[in-house]
């Protein structure tokens, strides 16, 4: 009885949990299609501000610009992330390993400000040396912009993909990776072949991650941006300041649709995926007995 009672209980939780944090969403995807200029007051069901939007070129080019930063720092985090989890994973005790776990993990851990405040100091540095060596061109690459904020976003999404592929490759069985160097393969070989796609639903999940990171953060970006290189955080941060505006929920919404679209379409691949490999083992151990 007390069982029955506990579960109940526990789906009512669940239930509360998932209405408070899906609501929102739900009400604000709704006034996206609301022909009133008052984003909370219902004026009709329309689609005009869908195309004031797509009219909008400053956040139009806010959100490209948004969008290919959060692609390429997420790329570069899990390729980074990827190499540094499994350092930590399978090497495990090296010199310098201990202070090597806690820089990776510092920028999870660590105030955005102080990481925005740090980098620019860091950046201004590097530029500051560069011009009174190579002179002002060479320096200018290096002028806050896309590439800045690139290198502060890589820092931050690097450190929460490397939790996520570490994880991972601590809970694979090691067997198959000794099997395969019994069998004189060698280390480069049994990553490629055995350990990476066992950890591709890690790294696809550590990508959107990253993606996700970068198109939120606002404070890192506003220490590291420069003029006309405004991302989409910054661009609503700005606007919403000045007064609710309805191309902001039309905004949203796309955002949501992409995500949502994103994480589905991975999530249903990364099972099917799951699926084969273990019908595929399987068959192998039934035809090895």
């Amino acid at each position: 009885m007390m069982q029955t009672k506990m579960s109940w209980f526990l789906k009512t939780m669940l239930f509360l949990g998932f209405a408070f944090l899906y609501i929102p969403l739900i009400i604000l995807v709704i006034y996206s299609f609301n022909d009133s200029k008052l984003v909370t007051v219902w004026g009709g069901f329309s689609t005009r501000w869908y195309g004031e939007l797509m009219k909008d070129d400053q956040i139009l080019s806010a959100a490209w610009l948004s969008l290919r930063i959060a692609a390429v720092s997420s790329l570069a985090a899990v390729a980074l992330g990827t190499m540094a989890g499994y350092a930590l994973a399978r090497i495990k005790r090296f010199r310098g390993s201990t202070l090597f776990a806690g820089m990776v993990s510092a920028p999870m851990v660590m105030p955005d400000v102080i990481t925005g405040l740090s980098m620019l100091l860091l950046i201004i540095e590097v530029q500051t040396l560069i011009q009174a060596s190579f002179g002002d061109t060479a320096a200018a690459w290096l002028d806050r912009g896309f590439l800045t904020i690139f290198l502060g976003h890589t820092t931050l999404c690097m450190a929460y993909i490397t939790v996520v592929i570490r994880s991972r490759l601590m809970e694979l069985d090691q067997s198959l990776e000794e099997a395969a160097m019994d069998l004189g393969a060698r280390p480069l070989k049994i990553f490629w072949v055995i350990t990476l796609p066992l950890i591709a639903p890690a790294i696809a999940s550590g990508f959107l991650l990253g993606v996700t990171l970068s198109l939120d953060d606002l404070v890192i970006t506003s220490f590291l941006s420069g003029p006309g290189s405004s991302t989409l955080p910054q661009l609503i941060f700005s606007k919403v300041r000045l007064g609710l505006n309805p191309e902001m929920n039309v905004l949203a919404t796309i955002m949501i649709a992409i995500v949502g679209t994103l994480v589905i379409s991975l999530n249903y691949l990364m099972l099917r995926r799951t699926a084969r490999l273990d019908k595929e083992m399987r068959e192998a151990f039934r035809a090895s007995e």
